[in-house]
């Protein structure tokens, strides 16, 4: 299944996660949130059957930011460290 955008690096931290992702310029921002927050929230509650006590994994903000004038390489070092 094709959702229109691809995860190209990923760093996970305690309270955030940081991902660049690659995405077609017709997608909504929040349709792309809502995609990974809702699938991680499915495979992480059946596996982790504790989980299914909470009302929500995520919080229902999110910070974006578009590359722009900065090398998508600084981002990836960015993200690395």
């Amino acid at each position: 299944m094709s959702w229109g955008f691809k995860v190209l690096e990923l760093a996970i931290n305690p309270d955030h996660v940081h991902p660049l992702i690659s995405a077609y310029p017709t997608i909504p921002v929040h349709k792309i949130m809502k995609r990974i927050k809702g699938g991680s929230s499915n495979i992480l509650r059946r596996e982790f059957l504790e989980l299914l006590r909470l009302p929500s994994l995520w919080m229902h903000s999110h910070h974006v930011s578009t590359i722009g004038a900065i090398s998508k390489e600084n981002i990836e070092k960015y993200i690395e460290a």
